[in-house]
């Protein structure tokens, strides 16, 4: 039986071994080009998820560009819920959640944009770790792109490489023709716990269609600094 000392003593939380740390992004970018980034980035993107943990980031949407034709196909993608800003939005609360999935295999991204009337949009995609890049992006419908992951400017980037349509039993891969253009999602630090979002489609033929940048801050304690983490 317990004495009364060990009894009062407050209940400790474990402390997580540094081995926990989730070396997946970091995989996807060469040594030299990850040690670029600042140190609140690299923190965010190796920052472990457990089984029913989530990293919850709080802003606010800056701007919103949709030029006619970007308008038409935030709404045309409606049918496979709604994966781009659908309204030319500024100046608005926006919440995102990143959650691990049951699986293990990825990452459940869920972005909410606050509207001048009714309901916020959501926006749902799913993160996997595999296919020729090594990350792929799915939405509704099983339409999704295959993404690099590069560093540019100290910014980590996410572009787009391929579309693709899961079918049942089988893989379409959509002709680039057939595709809105190059999808680019930039996440940069304004400071040790914000961040800059910027998410772009440019057309090769029609130029840029939309550009979004949002603002950030962790709502959560983030882990301890992995600069000295080593590479996987």
């Amino acid at each position: 039986m317990r004495n009364a000392a060990e009894r009062a003593a407050p209940a400790q939380a474990p402390v997580r071994p540094a081995e926990l740390f989730d070396l997946r992004f970091r995989a996807l970018v060469p040594e030299a080009d990850w040690a670029r980034l600042p140190p609140a980035v690299r923190r965010r993107f190796t920052k472990r998820l457990g089984a029913g943990e989530s990293a919850v980031y709080a802003g606010r949407v800056v701007e919103t560009h949709l030029t006619v034709l970007g308008w038409l196909l935030a709404q045309g993608l409606r049918l496979v819920g709604a994966p781009l800003p659908t309204a030319r939005i500024a100046n608005v609360p926006s919440v995102v959640a990143v959650t691990q999935d049951r699986g293990g295999s990825g990452q459940i991204w869920t972005r909410l944009y606050a509207r001048s009337a009714g309901f916020p949009q959501a926006i749902h995609s799913a993160k996997r770790f595999r296919g020729p890049t090594g990350l792929e992006e799915r939405v509704g419908a099983g339409l999704g792109m295959s993404l690099r992951v590069l560093v540019e400017d100290r910014a980590l980037v996410f572009r787009s490489e391929r579309y693709f349509i899961d079918l049942p039993g089988f893989r379409l891969m959509l002709p680039r023709w057939l595709t809105p253009g190059i999808l680019t999602v930039s996440h940069c630090a304004t400071g040790t716990r914000s961040f800059r979002f910027v998410l772009e489609i440019r057309h090769a033929w029609l130029g840029r269609l939309l550009r979004q940048e949002a603002e950030f801050t962790d709502q959560v304690e983030a882990c301890d600094e992995i600069s000295d983490v080593p590479a996987p």
